[in-house]
């Protein structure tokens, strides 16, 4: 993995986990859409991703969110080698299947 992308995935994972402490979800939940985006090829840090996710669920009492993040993880597990849709935000509130416009920024840590 190159140094820039991992270094943008840690910072996505940083700031997620200080907005979820700080309760603060919709900061969270932006950075989390990004380190999804970002980890969706590499199995376990895309499952943390959604993992994160439904603990936010959790927070907001968002019960379709925490739902929804349930088999995401698993299926985050079992397929990110094999197919993921490109630039999905990885919300409860879209499609799993569904892939996504994605910033230039992102597209370039990806290459």
């Amino acid at each position: 993995m190159n140094m820039k992308l991992q270094v943008a995935i840690d910072e996505a994972f940083v700031q997620a986990q200080y907005g979820l402490r700080a309760r603060r979800s919709d900061e969270a939940l932006f950075w989390l859409e990004r380190a999804h985006i970002l980890t969706q090829r590499r199995p376990w840090l895309h499952a943390r991703s959604h993992w994160l996710m439904l603990q936010v669920g959790w927070q907001q009492g968002d019960v379709r969110e925490v739902l929804g993040q349930m088999p995401r993880i698993l299926a985050a597990l079992l397929f990110s080698r094999i197919w993921v849709p490109i630039g999905n935000t990885g919300r409860a509130r879209v499609s799993a299947f569904q892939p996504m416009p994605m910033s230039e920024e992102l597209r370039r840590l990806l290459e």
